[in-house]
C-alpha cells in the first residue's frame, strides 16, 4: 500500500504532464490530485516526510524564461555525456553558475530563504543539471565532502519523478513527483540514510499513472558540510 503526503500549494498552477496507462481505468487507483510523494508505508511518509518538501508552482513561467535565457547559451556549447566520474548520471550536461541577471538571483534569493535556516553557510555556486530526454541519474547519495544537510532544486523544462531509497532497507522507499517549475527539498535522513535518482523517461510512473519526461534541467542549491 502507498501513502500520500499533501502538496504545499503555491501562488502559481503547475503544469504537470500525465497521462494514465490503460490499466489504470481499472486498477482503483484515486486521480492524481495534491498529491506529490508517495511512500512505501504511513510511518515512512509521517517520519520522513518532515524531511522533504516538494512545491509546486514555485516559479512562474517568466521566471522560468529568465532561468532559460541564462542557461541556454553555455549548454549548447557542451555535449551531453553518457558517463560520470562516479557512475552517477547518463545523459547529461552540467556546468556551475556563480554569477546571474537580477531575475534569477532574485529567484534564487527565495530558493534560499526557503530551504536554508538563516545563516547556514552556503555552497557559493548553483549546479546546473540538463538531462536529455534518455538521460536519468542512478540512485547514490551526495558525499558529505562536498555539501551539507540540505539541498534544494528547481526543476525546468519537464516533470520527473525522484525515487528515495533507503540505504540498508530497500523495501522502503518515496516518490515524489517534480512537476515543471517546482521546487524539491531534501534535508538531513532524506539526504544521508537515502539513495536519490531521477527515474528514466519510461520508468517514470507515479502513484500508478504515467508522467512522460523529457529534457529537464534543474537549477540546485546547497550548503556547506556543517
Amino acid at each position: 500500500m502507498k501513502w500520500l503526503l499533501t502538496v504545499l500549494k503555491q501562488t502559481h498552477k503547475p503544469a504537470v504532464n500525465i497521462s494514465r496507462p490503460s490499466s489504470c481505468a481499472s486498477s482503483g487507483l484515486l486521480p492524481l490530485r495534491d498529491e506529490v510523494v508517495v511512500g512505501s508505508s504511513r510511518e515512512l511518509v509521517q517520519t520522513i516526510g518532515s524531511q522533504v518538501e516538494v512545491r509546486t508552482g514555485f516559479i512562474s513561467e517568466e521566471e522560468e524564461a529568465a532561468f532559460l535565457r541564462e542557461l541556454e547559451p553555455s549548454l549548447k556549447k557542451k555535449r551531453y555525456e553518457y558517463d560520470h566520474w562516479d557512475d552517477a548520471i547518463h545523459g547529461y550536461r552540467e556546468t556551475e553558475r556563480v554569477r546571474w541577471g537580477p531575475a534569477c538571483e532574485k529567484i534564487l534569493n527565495r530558493v534560499r530563504s526557503v530551504a536554508f535556516a538563516d545563516g547556514s553557510p552556503l555552497l557559493g555556486p548553483a549546479h546546473i543539471l540538463d538531462l536529455d530526454k534518455a538521460g536519468y541519474i542512478k540512485p547514490h547519495v551526495d558525499s558529505v565532502k562536498f555539501c551539507g544537510s540540505t539541498i534544494a532544486g528547481v526543476s525546468l523544462l519537464s516533470d520527473s519523478i525522484m525515487r528515495l531509497v533507503k540505504v540498508d532497507a530497500p523495501n522502503e522507499w518515496l516518490d515524489l513527483l517534480l512537476s515543471r517549475r517546482s521546487l524539491y527539498i531534501l534535508r538531513d535522513k532524506a539526504r544521508y540514510d537515502f539513495t536519490h535518482e531521477i527515474l528514466k523517461d519510461e520508468e517514470s510512473v507515479f502513484n500508478g499513472q504515467r508522467v512522460h519526461r523529457e529534457r529537464r534541467i534543474s537549477v540546485i542549491c546547497r550548503n556547506l558540510p556543517g
